[in-house]
């Protein structure tokens, strides 16, 4: 829906006076039914997260928080202090300092803004709230791209509490009067719609659904991906060898490598890393990164792929000098199937030249088990995790089941509006790793994908003993046709991953 807010013409008179004599150029105004308390709480998310404003921007630093309310507070003199701003009829409750980061700091560099709280009263008892942005520069020529080339932006809801009617309005702190271009017009009333969507969703009830960072800091994530995405992402794209788009595998696999050295940090700060595995390993680009960032480990696919050449390297370390990407069909070792008992006649049926390309998905107890956007070894990860006492991360994609095949998971027996394919498959994948044994943390990944959702297993229910692992297998379908259905990838054309 288009957002239809007034536009003021350059004469409005400004409805905010400034101590100091500068003159701030109201530019829209646009009526509301949320009251001040959802204006502050809608503020506040929107400067601690400026990426929902901005998709040049990673986050916000929160450098500096004074509630100017009370009067002993100090600040350290070694910290940015704000830049304050008095207005009239107007109370200065709150000041903040926020750094903020972009995504590209190649091109732009972090910009120090500060964010300003008043509360006030208009004529005919108005109540009037305020947030100002103040970016700590002193010319339009030091503003970076992701920011108005303004000297200030201020938010002001009015709120009538006798009739339970409001408004919000943008104005900018102009440079010099004439300024006023359509691009800046543009970002103005693109505010001004973030402001209002949010106040209304708000006051309606809206909950917020994902919840990013919620087992590794966003912080550490997205710094590490930043010198990720610097040292590699520029070779990758330009050698790439694939068919696919570099430019959504390269930038998606740097980010769940960050976020697996993250994690891997907080989970290994006291032990040696146990080395990882990915199956369903893909064009083999997160096992190139991962190796390249000092983390050993393997990878392994049905299908050979021409990336193969560049990302993988020798493992000297173990018995036999091993490629880092290997050509496996998993067939784990619970299926009772003539391949896993080496029967010779089988190789004949399957037109393989060797059964050594059958993996039987047994791993040295302790391996972190990387499944990401593995298709039909999705369901399978926590069950092998069970079995070696393994410790995984699933990013699932494509719905199959256990026996290889396609189909659409059940929906989970909740209340509520039907759910997407995507969540039904989602929740049944935890349902199998919870009935092997699995505590299962939930982090929406920050990728370029929307089969975003990662699960985590890596503190343990119950013991492996405990489990009947060929009673869940029978509880979710059984095997039946899986070898067949695995060995038909090996001449199948790669997907995307």
């Amino acid at each position: 829906m288009v957002f239809d807010a007034q536009e003021l013409p350059d004469d409005s008179p400004s409805l905010i006076k400034d101590s100091s004599g500068s003159r701030w150029t109201p530019l829209f105004l646009k009526s509301c039914e949320f009251d001040s308390q959802i204006f502050f709480k809608v503020m506040m998310n929107l400067i601690r997260n400026p990426n929902i404003n901005s998709s040049w921007l990673f986050r916000a630093d929160i450098l500096v928080e004074r509630d100017l309310r009370k009067k002993d507070e100090t600040t350290d003199p070694a910290v940015t202090r704000p830049s304050i701003i008095y207005f009239e009829d107007m109370h200065l409750d709150k000041a903040l300092v926020r750094k903020l980061v972009p995504r590209n700091t190649r091109r732009d560099e972090p910009l120090d803004q500060t964010c300003l709280i008043y509360h006030g009263t208009g004529p005919g008892n108005m109540e009037r709230s305020m947030v100002v942005y103040k970016p700590h520069v002193s010319s339009p020529d030091d503003m970076p791209f992701y920011h108005p080339k303004v000297q200030g932006i201020a938010f002001l809801h009015e709120w009538s509490p006798e009739d339970n009617k409001g408004s919000v309005s943008i104005h900018y702190h102009f440079f010099n009067d004439g300024d006023r271009s359509p691009k800046l017009v543009g970002t103005a009333s693109n505010l001004l719609s973030v402001l209002h969507k949010h106040g209304e969703g708000t006051k309606k009830g809206y909950t917020k659904r994902v919840h990013h960072d919620t087992i590794v800091p966003q912080i550490s994530v997205q710094n590490t991906y930043t010198r990720l995405k610097q040292s590699y992402a520029r070779q990758l794209i330009e050698t790439w060898a694939e068919v696919t788009d570099p430019s959504k595998h390269v930038f998606e696999d740097l980010a769940i490598a960050a976020f697996l050295i993250e994690l891997w940090a907080q989970m290994y700060k006291d032990s040696p890393f146990p080395g990882f595995v990915d199956i369903g390993c893909g064009n083999g680009l997160l096992v190139y990164l991962l190796r390249k960032e000092g983390y050993s480990g393997w990878g392994f696919d049905a299908r050979k792929r021409k990336s193969w050449e560049q990302y993988s390297e020798t493992i000297s370390d173990e018995p036999e000098d091993r490629e880092s990407l290997r050509q496996h069909v998993l067939l784990p070792s619970v299926i009772n199937h003539p391949l896993n008992r080496k029967d010779t006649s089988s190789v004949t049926v399957y037109d393989v030249d060797s059964t050594d390309l059958i993996h039987d998905g047994l791993f040295p107890e302790g391996t972190f088990i990387i499944s990401n956007h593995a298709d039909e070894l999705t369901p399978w990860t926590p069950i092998l995790a069970a079995i070696s006492n393994c410790p995984f991360i699933m990013i699932p994609c494509c719905s199959h089941d256990l026996t290889g095949a396609r189909f659409r998971a059940p929906a989970p027996k909740t209340q509520g509006k039907s759910p997407s394919a995507y969540s039904s498959l989602v929740e049944w994948i935890k349902s199998i790793a919870r009935d092997c044994g699995w505590e299962i943390e939930t982090e929406m990944l920050r990728i370029p994908s929307t089969r975003n959702t990662g699960l985590i297993g890596r503190k343990r229910s119950s013991s492996s003993s405990a489990v009947d692992i060929q009673e869940v297998i029978v509880k979710y379908g059984g095997t039946e046709g899986y070898a067949d259905n695995v060995m038909k990838l090996i001449e199948s054309k790669p997907r995307g991953h």
